[in-house]
């Protein structure tokens, strides 16, 4: 057995010694103890970093699977700093895994990057006001996970590297989560077969973790293409046979089905392709769903109802069909033991300091789109996510679960090993999601500051999961004792399913050449916002006036 010694630190890695040797236990919680405030010493330094990692990715405003830019500055970035990059993976061009440091544990640490489509939205400002209009952005906020990881991978990567603490850190990012497209290949192809942990990040309006059922649903992602036969539209319909009217009727199948549909199922679609023009019977078509659910077997009679409707369509208009899976979820759950670890350690950071601009931008922005509440940014810390409390009600003798929401395809990771995701506050409470206006934040000091905030909550978690045996332990044994003692993952996508990397392609050649022009120049800029030239907070007139307004009618 090895203890290591620096001056006033000591502590141990092996768990008999925490066992046998209780005075020098508590000497190595010491030790743990100041190794963690000198994680957060070593974060501090980073903030520079992470701001530049933010606003660079926020101004490349990537799609799924087409997130080139983000791609080779973030592993170029990586590689400089000592890490072996494997490239391509999983048959995805933008995708990758970064590791540093050898043997056990292996802790993998991951964050999205890509964006929305039409969110594209000058950051600082308090009203709709794109760079380039219609272009995608970062209307989520996935352009700041990959700062905090990087920061709190490098904070922990030197205090290893000095202490000579043995494991390896595994940096990887969820590319095309917009499209729920990567995570179940990345598990389906075994690149997280060896890992022993997994720390995710998400951006949100306060800093915390959950663990247990999460409530979210899971999905499947399909696209369904119809084939008839073209003919003139005038001259001789009845010799066409529309792939549109079959996109049509399966959508109007599926609305009268709704009504028969379990409360918990969210379904949703769009027609990415209804012909070519009015005068041609459209020979080809296709309608793109998501089927949501709250168990597999939900998801997986969901998705088969709509395979009969889809046929029953393709029957009514003489047409085939075929279908193609683009992505899928399951529904999400995460890790007890880590959980309440990292929130010891959330704790001790607690929420950043705000500045009077930053509310001011908060307040103006939830004014502008009148949201619930407009009390600005959230300055009291939220307590740890229990395990959502499905809401149910009992129809026709049966009890049903009605609780639905949002997917994210981390849970096919969080299915295959000890998971749990860290929200950090780098965005605006009360706003729609999905949307430009939850861009505003993301290339400004409120995010920045959300970044350290969860870099150094998650630098701590790090060195918990290296240094201490038992939380690897109890972490797996809530795994398989708990978690999946009943629930066994099954993939949704099959073996022979590809990633559908095309995807998004047309519309970033059509707006890459504009957006160039406002890619960050950290050489040149200290912040995107300088770059820019946006004063910080811009607001209209009649925001500042009725803003004055409620503040005045508070005071009385």
């Amino acid at each position: 057995m090895k203890i290591f010694t620096k001056g006033l630190l000591l502590f141990t890695l092996l768990p008999g010694l925490l066992i046998a040797q209780p005075k020098k236990a508590r000497t190595a919680d010491r030790g743990l103890d100041k190794l963690k405030q000198e994680a957060i010493a070593e974060v501090e330094k980073r903030k520079e970093l992470g701001q530049q990692i933010n606003d660079m990715l926020f101004s490349f405003s990537e799609l799924g699977f087409q997130e080139e830019e983000t791609f080779k500055y973030l592993t170029t970035l990586l590689e400089k700093e000592g890490f072996t990059v494997q490239k391509g993976i999983a048959n995805m061009p933008t995708a990758w895994i970064a590791t540093w440091g050898s043997g056990k544990p292996v802790i993998a640490i991951g964050s999205d990057v890509d964006c929305i489509p039409k969110a594209n939205q000058k950051p600082g400002v308090a009203y709709h006001s794109p760079l380039v209009e219609g272009a995608p952005g970062h209307g989520e906020g996935h352009n700041s996970g990959q700062a905090l990881n990087i920061v709190a991978a490098l904070a922990v990567k030197q205090l290893m590297e000095r202490e000579k603490i043995p494991g390896t850190l595994m940096l990887w990012p969820g590319v095309a989560e917009e499209l729920v497209a990567a995570k179940a290949f990345y598990v389906r192809d075994g690149y997280f077969k060896d890992v022993d942990a997994c720390i995710f990040t998400h951006v949100d309006n306060n800093l915390g973790v959950s663990y247990g059922d999460a409530s979210f649903t899971g999905l499947i992602s399909a696209k369904f293409t119809f084939e008839g036969q073209a003919a003139h539209a005038a001259g001789a319909p009845w010799r066409g046979r529309s792939a549109l009217d079959a996109v049509e009727l399966m959508n109007i199948g599926w609305n009268f089905r709704r009504e028969h549909l379990e409360l918990s199922q969210r379904s949703h679609y769009v027609i990415p392709d209804g012909g070519d023009q009015p005068n041609v019977v459209p020979s080809k078509a296709s309608v793109w769903y998501y089927f949501r659910e709250r168990s597999y077997p939900k998801i997986r009679k969901l998705f088969e109802t709509g395979l009969k409707t889809a046929e029953g369509a393709a029957l009514m208009t003489d047409t085939k069909f075929t279908y193609e899976i683009l992505g899928s979820a399951w529904p999400q759950h995460f890790n007890k033991p880590i959980a309440e670890a990292m929130f010891e350690n959330i704790k001790k950071v607690g929420l950043p300091t705000w500045s009077e601009e930053d509310q001011l931008l908060a307040k103006a922005i939830q004014l502008e789109i009148q949201a619930p509440k407009t009390a600005g940014l959230n300055t009291r810390l939220d307590s740890i996510g229990l395990p959502a409390a499905s809401p149910t009600v009992m129809m026709g003798g049966q009890t049903m679960m009605v609780m639905a929401g949002g997917s994210d395809d981390i849970a096919d990771i969080s299915w295959s090993l000890p998971t749990v995701v860290l929200r950090y506050p780098s965005n605006i409470p009360g706003l729609p999601g999905h949307h430009w206006s939850n861009a505003i934040s993301m290339a400004t000091p409120i995010a920045h500051k959300g970044i350290v905030a969860g870099a150094k909550a998650e630098a701590m978690t790090l060195l918990d999961l290296l240094t201490k045996p038992d939380l690897i332990r109890n972490a797996w044994a809530y795994y398989k004792e708990e978690q999946t003692k009943e629930v066994k993952y099954t993939p949704l996508i099959s073996p022979k399913e590809i990633p559908a990397v095309y995807l998004n392609r047309e519309i970033m050649a059509k707006f890459k050449p504009e957006l160039k022009k406002y890619y960050y120049d950290p050489s040149k800029y200290k912040t995107y916002l300088e770059q820019l030239g946006i004063k910080y907070p811009t607001l209209r007139d009649d925001q500042r006036a009725e803003l004055v307004k409620q503040k005045e009618s508070k005071g009385k």
